[in-house]
C-alpha cells in the first residue's frame, strides 16, 4: 500500500452532476425566501417611517396650538403655521420643501414636500407597489384641517399600505 495514494468516492461518478444540481435547487429556494422576507421588511419599515413622521408634524401641530395659547396676547396676533414642517427642529432630511400640485409629480421616492395652495403634506413613496389608494396615485396626501383652533393632518383618502391603513 503506498501512503499517497487517494482514495476514490464509493458512488458512481453520475450522482455528482445530481448533487451539484441538487445543492443549486436548495440554495436558490432559500435565496427567493430572502428575497421575499427582506422585501416585506422594506414596506413595513418604510410604513412605520410614514406613520412617525406624520405623528411628529400632528405633534408639532398640538404643541403650536398650547404655545399660542399660554403666550401673552401682543398688538399682533401670532402668525398659523400651516407647513407643520416649520415647526419641526430639525426638519426631516428627505423634506423637498414647499411647492405646487405640478412639480409634486417629480419629486425624489421617498420625499415629503408641502403644497401651500392645498394647504396639504405629501410624501412619495420608495416603492408604491405597497401603496393602495382608491385614485390609484402614487403619492399620499394629508390635508391640514382644523382652522381656528388645533390644526391637523388627515388623510385626504383610504390608504392602504399592504395590509394596513395609513390614517
Amino acid at each position: 500500500m503506498t501512503m499517497g495514494a487517494t482514495t476514490r468516492s464509493s458512488a458512481p461518478n453520475w450522482l455528482q452532476p445530481v448533487e451539484w444540481l441538487l445543492m443549486v435547487v436548495v440554495i436558490s429556494v432559500l435565496v427567493v425566501f430572502f428575497l421575499h422576507f427582506a422585501q416585506q421588511t422594506k414596506g413595513q419599515s418604510e410604513l412605520a417611517a410614514i406613520k412617525s413622521t406624520v405623528g411628529a408634524l400632528r405633534t408639532a401641530f398640538v404643541i403650536d396650538h398650547v404655545q399660542q395659547q399660554v403666550r401673552p396676547v401682543s398688538g399682533s396676533a401670532a402668525p398659523v403655521h400651516t407647513n407643520p414642517f416649520e415647526l419641526v427642529q430639525p426638519r426631516p432630511g428627505n423634506y423637498r420643501g414647499e411647492m405646487d400640485t405640478a412639480k409634486a409629480a417629480d419629486v425624489p421616492p421617498g420625499s415629503w414636500f408641502f403644497v401651500p395652495s392645498c394647504p396639504c403634506v405629501g410624501y412619495r413613496p420608495m416603492d408604491d407597489l405597497w401603496l393602495n389608494s382608491p385614485s390609484s396615485s402614487s403619492l399620499i396626501w394629508f390635508k391640514v384641517v382644523g382652522m381656528p383652533g388645533v390644526l391637523q393632518l388627515v388623510p385626504q383618502e383610504k390608504y392602504l399600505w399592504g395590509n394596513n391603513f395609513i390614517d
